[in-house]
């Protein structure tokens, strides 16, 4: 397992804006969390969002980390210093939302290019340099199921324009069609286990799952405790994280999210403060 961060890992983000750790999370801790984020406790929760050919992706999303096994997981000793290793020392690691994306095979919808911190700009954030998404794949991505897409180096162009697609935001066009031209384009495959750090500022996207194979993540966000929004209502991304161990996830077993605070798509549309990967 690749459970540290190192000084290549930090150069590579950055100089990319993204780190890929392999067996981040072992097969069991996967397993684990699959289970629960294919549990109604989950699934109940999700609503969806259509991109512009009609194809549906669903997704959950929460802000506080709590005792369940995604809290446990976005809690984790290796995951927040993970995080405190590539963002800095600056401020305390607080964790701002998690959510579990479900693009079903053969019907799960592509995302528009985008960067996270052109959403969370409009949650009040200063500092796109103290954020970070981390994604946790919890089946195999595959560019035929609608893996995850990097444009490298573009965190370093700052934040875009970005303007609603049917239901989605994206980055103004005019300015991906640029940075496509001079940024290298990265499939982002990843085993069931291994874990993505990218930074705010970088564009990706991906393209519908036409494959008839799953492909679910868990996305956590983590904003730095200095970093504090104008905008935003919910007060975890400016809580530091209360640690566990690593060991506590396969510990504790399966436990259910019970969050009052999750996300529904009205408050999604009204607010334009989900992050989609």
């Amino acid at each position: 397992m690749q459970t540290t961060i190192d000084s290549n890992d930090q150069a590579d983000f950055k100089d990319n804006g993204f780190v890929i750790k392999r067996n981040f999370f072992s097969q069991d801790e996967t397993d684990l969390l699959f289970g629960l984020a294919t549990d109604e406790s989950v699934t109940s929760h999700a609503f969806d969002l259509k991109d512009t050919n009609g194809n549906r992706t669903k997704l959950t999303l929460w802000f506080t980390p709590g005792d369940d096994s995604f809290g446990l997981m976005s809690r984790s000793e290796r995951m927040v210093n993970a995080v405190q290793s590539l963002l800095g020392t600056e401020g305390k690691v607080c964790h701002f939302h998690s959510k579990v994306m479900q693009k079903e095979p053969q019907k799960g919808g592509a995302w528009e290019w985008h960067q996270d911190y052109g959403y969370w700009y409009k949650n009040g954030f200063l500092y796109p340099e103290a954020m970070i998404s981390v994604m946790v794949a919890l089946t195999d991505a595959t560019i035929e199921n609608g893996c995850l897409q990097v444009l490298k180096g573009t965190h370093k162009m700052q934040r875009l324009e970005h303007n609603f697609v049917g239901e989605q935001q994206g980055a103004d066009a005019d300015f991906v069609a640029e940075a496509e031209k001079v940024s290298e384009l990265v499939y982002v495959e990843l085993k069931a286990g291994d874990t993505l750090f990218f930074h705010s500022n970088i564009l990706h996207r991906s393209d519908a799952n036409l494959s008839d194979k799953p492909r679910w993540s868990v996305i956590s966000a983590y904003n730095l405790s200095y970093n504090k929004p104008f905008r935003e209502k919910h007060t975890s991304c400016i809580e530091p994280v209360k640690v566990v161990s690593d060991a506590a996830l396969l510990e504790s077993g399966k436990r259910v999210v019970a969050h009052s605070d999750f996300l529904s798509k009205e408050a999604e549309i009204t607010l334009q403060d989900v992050k989609r990967s």
